[in-house]
């Protein structure tokens, strides 16, 4: 199947599952999330593959095993290419795109944070997310509140030192383009910005394992 874009359709059937997120609405449309949402979606991560590697598409539905919000479907459709990590994603809104570490605990929150404090990967890194935010991506993820024990409150990077989740995105509105092949060249554009920032998280944090 070769991709041509994500129509009304896509968006619209999102619209319809914020307003209900139920199962009687998801097997009413489960054909038009088929047909406007997961075929288009892969066969723009199949275009995408040649120069980015293989890619997961998510699952539709949530896991509410620990989750005090127990709506059974999810308000987006995400995927992530494997190799780099690099991310996209299409909601009711329209379109996203990300790149980074989105979960660090243990040894790979240890090993950001003596990245992030050494000299010269630190410094390297916050070049890159510099470079991201010039380039309109905005900076994103998660912090503590304090800073985090064995570092000084006055340390040069200590903003970084914070992050439990570091990322860069970009979000576009449901706008006509969508419906066409640009789609391709702006994730892909995208993607290429946001590689380097993969890079340097494969290098000193360690590669995410998302279930291959």
């Amino acid at each position: 199947m070769s991709f041509d874009g994500f129509d009304e359709e896509a968006f619209a059937f999102y619209e319809g599952l914020l307003a209900d997120n139920g199962r009687e609405y998801w097997t009413a449309n489960k054909e038009r999330y088929e047909r406007h949402v997961r075929e288009p979606m892969l066969a723009l991560l199949d275009e995408l593959e040649p120069e980015f590697g293989p890619a997961k598409l998510f699952r539709p539905y949530r896991d509410v095993r620990f989750s005090k919000d127990k709506t059974p479907y999810k308000d987006h459709q995400g995927a992530i290419a494997l190799d780099n990590p690099l991310y996209v994603e299409i909601d009711a809104d329209g379109m996203a795109v990300a790149g980074g570490m989105y979960s660090m605990q243990g040894e790979r929150l240890k090993r950001f944070r003596a990245a992030v404090h050494a000299p010269a990967s630190g410094k390297a890194l916050e070049a890159l997310l510099d470079d991201l935010e010039k380039a309109g991506m905005e900076i994103a993820g998660e912090t503590l509140k304090t800073r985090p024990r064995g570092f000084d409150a006055d340390h040069p990077r200590i903003g970084l030192l914070r992050h439990t989740r570091l990322y860069a995105r970009q979000g576009w509105p449901a706008d006509p383009w969508m419906g066409t092949r640009e789609v391709v060249d702006r994730v892909r554009d995208a993607w290429r910005l946001l590689s380097p920032l993969g890079e340097w998280a494969a290098e000193h944090v360690g590669p995410p394992d998302f279930g291959r």
